[in-house]
């Protein structure tokens, strides 16, 4: 019996500006560059960087120790709303067909 990873569904999309609000890095911004669903996890852009060493491949490329942004658990990052410029929880409205994410202090559309 094959184990399989249960996806959650995600508020946050790539792209959106986020703050940490825990970790190493909380306070910064960064934007989501890409989201790990299977492991409710994100990688946002300058944030969680970690050093990891890389193999040299071929003759031109270089090998040594790189510096990367490293996955996030996603409780511990809070999308920014533009209006307000602070971390929000998101909320949803309903308009016919369309469902939009909205901010929850100020109602602006995320």
């Amino acid at each position: 019996m094959a184990l399989v990873a249960e996806q959650h569904k995600f508020k946050l999309k790539k792209d959106d500006m986020v703050e940490l609000v825990a970790g190493k890095d909380k306070g910064k911004r960064g934007k989501i560059l890409r989201i790990l669903r299977d492991r409710d996890r994100v990688v946002v852009e300058g944030l969680n960087i970690v050093k990891k060493t890389k193999k040299r491949r071929s003759q031109q490329e270089r090998g040594g120790i790189i510096e990367i942004e490293a996955a996030i658990h996603a409780s511990n990052v809070m999308i920014v709303c533009k209006k307000c410029g602070k971390p929000v929880r998101i909320g949803y409205k309903i308009d016919g067909e369309k469902k939009t994410r909205v901010c929850r202090k100020c109602g602006e559309a995320l």
